[in-house]
């Protein structure tokens, strides 16, 4: 097995080759001046089974470009198989065509990856499941559900009976009630509006929330303005503590401004990018859980066991 990183997240890893137990293979990864990616791997990879660890967060096209030369590099170095560990998968929020003219950029994504000699693709919390279907080739896909809840019942939330989970848009739900069966909870949804690509107007709360501890789930925030509105209406409506529980925390600035401002108590994300940190924020690692799957793969055993809630 060899595991090799590109630029977009090498602490994370680094931290996933230490729990398999090897070192991370001795790659050059850089740009030209003119922007271009240059990938050299310095090791013998031939009939090998290669793990390439690459968030495609932001700058997305570059990593995104830069992970597809890596596989090419891998691919003519004859490695046996190629799996793009991708704990964010950048492009997943266009899976469909909702306007005239405009592109499905998760299936392109799929297709690339897919051209340029990927052989198995391992990725967490998709913006929606069904992406898995856009490729030919085998997706194993996890949750950070097991790691956040278990960071909030050890650090926060000690009385699970007075705590609702909450999607802050009807197109949560079914992530919200992943977390609400794993916590044995209540689920409440808030309906919103989309003034902006920025800006969030919430407007209702269904189901009950007054007195209760909040756990508001999503799968990725970039500005949090999805989340500060929900937040803001919840308290309206008597809402105790309120947590946010975020698989990928893409955090900008304005997002740092908004949690540090709102009612929002802690936002607990996983590390699956290098951006999330920040004012109130949480960052637990999901490196275990990426390291497990990746043995798991490599020795051919099945992954199922990473779902569960210990």
């Amino acid at each position: 097995m060899k595991i090799i990183s590109g630029t977009a997240h090498k602490a994370l890893a680094e931290k996933i080759a230490a729990h398999v137990g090897i070192p991370l293979t001795n790659v050059t990864v850089n740009t030209f001046p003119d922007g271009e990616s240059f990938v050299k791997i310095n090791e013998n990879i031939r009939d090998r089974d290669v793990f390439l660890i690459q968030p495609t967060c932001p700058p997305t096209n570059h990593n995104f470009m830069e992970l597809c030369v890596m596989v090419d590099a891998a691919r003519r170095a004859s490695a046996r198989r190629i799996t793009a560990v991708m704990p964010f998968f950048g492009y997943a929020r266009q899976d469909r065509k909702d306007q005239p003219r405009v592109p499905i950029t998760a299936k392109l994504v799929a297709n690339l990856l897919t051209a340029a000699g990927v052989d198995r693709v391992l990725t967490m919390d998709l913006h929606a499941a069904q992406i898995q279907g856009f490729f030919d080739i085998p997706v194993d896909h996890l949750y950070a559900t097991p790691v956040l809840v278990k960071h909030l019942r050890d650090n926060y939330v000690k009385d699970l009976n007075n705590l609702v989970v909450v999607s802050p848009d009807i197109g949560g739900v079914k992530m919200a009630r992943a977390y609400s069966d794993a916590l044995g909870t209540k689920m409440a949804i808030v309906a919103k509006h989309r003034v902006s690509a920025t800006e969030v107007e919430a407007s209702a709360v269904i189901g009950e929330v007054e007195g209760k501890d909040v756990l508001l789930v999503d799968d990725m925030t970039e500005t949090a303005g999805t989340l500060c509105a929900a937040a803001k209406i919840l308290k309206e409506h008597g809402a105790n503590r309120i947590f946010a529980g975020v698989s990928h925390g893409v955090l900008s600035d304005l997002a740092r401004e908004r949690l540090s401002n709102s009612v929002i108590e802690r936002v607990l994300t996983s590390d699956s990018v290098p951006l999330a940190h920040g004012p109130k924020v949480d960052t637990v690692s999901i490196a275990s859980l990426m390291g497990q799957a990746i043995k798991c793969i490599h020795a051919g055993e099945s992954v199922s066991s990473l779902f569960e809630i210990k």
